[in-house]
């Protein structure tokens, strides 16, 4: 089960979900539902008869009545250690917060919002290199184990769920996109961990010459002045000052343009020492 085909691309096409994808590509029966709410899902389900319902970024809330059908329950990987950062984007904020650590927690699903038991986790270091692809991708991996783990050790009853603390709780909200901005009053560390947070969609964006450009890639950097004054540009980056500390830009994009290294970006769009970035983008 997956959701309805969403617009996406340039001219926004109905495009296939990877689950809709790879089940077409095995034969596998596929329901798309525009709401869990429908009577017809839930019987449609029932007649499988299925032991398990597992869940990973599926974006609907399950009702009560479709959480009880399969005979073992259902489970959600979520890529947090919860209950830090329920909610719809927990690799993001957790990014952003500067987390040192992260996982993912094998949850027993409720009628509440990532509020049911841990079945397992397991936890891994936040990288200073880590974007929200390296991380989504690292986590997935170990989802994907858990989650194998997890079923069986259902299956011959040798799990048992532990309910979440009530110390720790954090929430998750959806991204907007207009966190994406960098605004140079803020310090370096934290605009280098929101170019990481919003790579790779939808891209931190920065102002400067009355248009936005695309940060992909940044590095906290030696300097001061005024926040949204380039310091230095070069191959090596543009080093913008910050409200404490300096960013250097190391991977930039014009509109219409392609994401380029600054070596090559400065080449066909040069940038110069005591220019300034509007504090805060327009998007």
């Amino acid at each position: 089960m997956t959701q309805p085909d969403r617009p996406a691309g340039r001219g926004l096409a109905p495009a296939a979900s990877p689950v809709k994808t790879l089940a077409a590509a095995r034969g596998i029966p596929l329901v798309q539902p525009q709401s869990l709410k429908d009577a017809r899902i839930l019987d449609e389900l029932g007649s499988l008869r299925p032991d398990v319902a597992v869940t990973a970024a599926f974006g609907l809330i399950f009702p009560q009545a479709l959480l009880a059908v399969p005979r073992l329950g259902s489970i959600n990987i979520h890529a947090s250690l919860l209950p830090r950062w329920r909610g719809a984007a927990p690799i993001q904020r957790a990014l952003l917060a500067g987390d040192e650590r992260t996982g993912v927690s094998i949850m027993q699903m409720d009628a509440g919002l990532d509020t049911g038991p841990v079945l397992l986790r397991a936890e891994i270091p936040i990288l200073g290199s880590d974007t929200t692809g390296t991380l989504t991708e690292r986590l997935a991996g170990l989802g994907a184990d858990l989650i194998v783990r997890a079923i069986d050790a259902l299956d011959s009853g040798a799990l048992r769920a532990a309910p979440q603390p009530d110390d720790g709780v954090t929430y998750a909200p959806k991204l907007d996109k207009r966190e994406s901005r960098l605004d140079w009053r803020e310090k370096a560390a934290a605009l280098d961990r929101r170019v990481r947070a919003f790579n790779p969609s939808p891209g931190a964006s920065a102002r400067l010459r009355g248009g936005d450009l695309k940060i992909w890639s940044a590095a906290v950097a030696a300097g001061e002045g005024e926040p949204g004054e380039v310091l230095s540009a070069d191959p090596s980056g543009v080093r913008v000052a910050c409200g404490d500390g300096a960013l250097a830009l190391t991977e930039l994009q014009r509109p219409g343009g392609k994401r380029l290294p600054a070596a090559e970006f400065l080449r066909g769009y040069a940038v110069a020492p005591g220019e300034r970035f509007d504090l805060e983008a327009r998007l």
